[in-house]
């Protein structure tokens, strides 16, 4: 039965409302600017890392990044030179142990218009609360229930927790579609024959902050697939440790008793909600 209560859909709709926090007030905002551009702030730091940051910069300056009282302040530079000093800050603030889970793997930050102005490291975009992207695939049947992965233990954030069918950050030359259809056959097996029946459904903006790494900031690009009843999911690349298939209403009741990913709680509540449109 997938029929929820209406305290339940409530709290669901609650929790997507708060799904993009502002940042604590004593973490330091990062600003872009240069030449004729207004500033405008693209990032976050834990206060944590401030010192080590102010102590970096005043024995070793990097060029065009500068450490004011009241912000990091970056220059306008084209993008592959300003991606080389970020690189080098990045690189400082991992061998000083404040960027886990180093992926060799670069994220690209865009402007609201699509524009790429730099790339880095994704391990560090969360370090300095720069705003990425990921792709997240709802994988239902006809029955209404929802097909669910549980990540890996040995996953650097959020092991053991309940994920989409397939998700995952978009890389620096990825669209959020590419990905898509990437994760799902890397994450649950799904052939590119039935990934090219996706359907994009929306978009959530989510923002937090992470105790002791920084403040997550990330658009979350969210599709549909319905998956035939003889379908089973099988992971290919060792991020997820197992697959279920649950009732919509047992997916609401594991969402707030939070065995989600933060992320992945709030793309699956906004699929619960599209299927009730009553609330």
């Amino acid at each position: 039965m997938n029929t929820l209560n209406t305290s339940t859909l409530a709290a669901l709709e609650e929790m997507l409302q708060n799904s993009a926090r502002s940042a604590p007030p004593d973490y330091l905002p990062i600003y872009f600017a240069g030449g004729t551009n207004a500033p405008q702030m693209i990032g976050h730091i834990n206060p944590e890392f401030i010192p080590f940051i102010q102590h970096s910069l005043r024995e070793d300056p990097i060029p065009d990044i500068a450490l004011a009282h009241e912000a990091l302040h970056l220059a306008m530079l084209k993008p592959l030179e300003l991606s080389a000093r970020l690189s080098i800050l990045a690189q400082r603030m991992r061998q000083a142990g404040f960027i886990q889970g180093w992926r060799n793997e670069e994220f690209a930050w865009l402007d609201q218009n699509g524009h790429e102005y730099f790339r880095l490291e994704r391990a560090a975009f969360r370090t300095f609360g720069f705003r990425s992207m990921a792709s997240h695939i709802n994988g239902y049947t006809k029955a209404g229930n929802l097909w669910l992965g549980r990540r890996s233990e040995n996953k650097a954030t959020d092991p053991g927790r309940l994920d989409n069918l397939a998700s995952g950050g978009i890389a620096a030359d990825e669209t959020p579609l590419m990905n898509a259809r990437r994760e799902l056959w890397e994450e649950a097996g799904v052939p590119p024959q039935i990934a090219a029946a996706i359907s994009p459904v929306g978009r959530i903006h989510m923002r937090r902050p992470i105790p002791g790494r920084g403040f997550h900031d990330e658009q979350l690009f969210i599709y549909d697939l319905e998956l035939s009843e003889n379908f089973i999911p099988t992971n290919h690349d060792g991020e997820v440790s197992g697959f279920i298939e649950i009732s919509i209403t047992e997916a609401a009741a594991r969402i707030l008793a939070d065995e989600f990913t933060s992320d992945a709680a709030f793309v699956t509540a906004d699929f619960i909600l599209r299927q009730h449109p009553s609330l």
